[in-house]
């Protein structure tokens, strides 16, 4: 016999839409594992992306881990808070600002491992994204300062450090080198 547990309540989800670091899935509230590394590189990565949004004219709404994801047709109270997203302005424009979900795909998807993600997770969070319409997924390994890159065709590429990544599609001019993404500012002396 296979225990279900009760169906979330609006209050609950309302709740959960505000508190950072969980998803539901499969019906569950679900703790996404951060560390203090991870959390540094998403923030770096965030910033690089805002940075040349910013200089490039504000061609796309750059997200933090607090933006929820609620596109998932197969469950529609299903939503995902990725650590970084990308969503190209003109793709905005005909949604209300004060949603409390994104009703549509990322153009790019970003997760940042930390040391508690399991492989099976990740790998369902990126199969996820990809069978409903986020077109790119870049997974993001502090440890080996790595990124995989994952695209809706099935392609996949792993850069390195020296490895230059690009925003492909979802920001076509965007390109740094990966060591960008886990570098450290320099430490003032005291």
């Amino acid at each position: 016999m296979t225990l279900q547990s009760p169906p979330i309540t609006d209050e609950e989800l309302d709740h959960a839409r505000d508190t950072g670091g969980v998803e539901l899935v499969n019906g569950h509230i679900v703790e996404k594992p951060v560390s203090i590394e991870s959390s540094r590189v998403a923030a770096r990565i965030v910033t690089l992306l805002q940075n040349y949004v910013d200089v490039a004219g504000g061609s796309s709404g750059v997200y933090g881990p607090d933006l929820g994801y609620r596109c998932f047709p197969e469950e529609p109270a299903r939503f995902r808070k990725p650590d970084v997203s990308i969503v190209r302005r003109d793709r905005l424009a005909q949604l209300d600002p004060d949603l409390g979900f994104m009703p549509i795909p990322a153009d790019l998807a970003v997760e940042v491992l930390s040391p508690t993600d399991f492989a099976y997770d990740v790998a369902a969070k990126i199969d996820e994204y990809l069978r409903n319409g986020f077109p790119l997924v870049w997974v993001v390994e502090p440890n080996t300062r790595t990124v995989v890159v994952h695209r809706a065709d099935g392609s996949v590429t792993k850069l390195r450090d020296n490895d230059e990544i690009t925003g492909e599609s979802a920001l076509p001019d965007f390109r740094c080198k990966v060591a960008e993404f886990f570098a450290q500012p320099p430490v003032k002396p005291t």
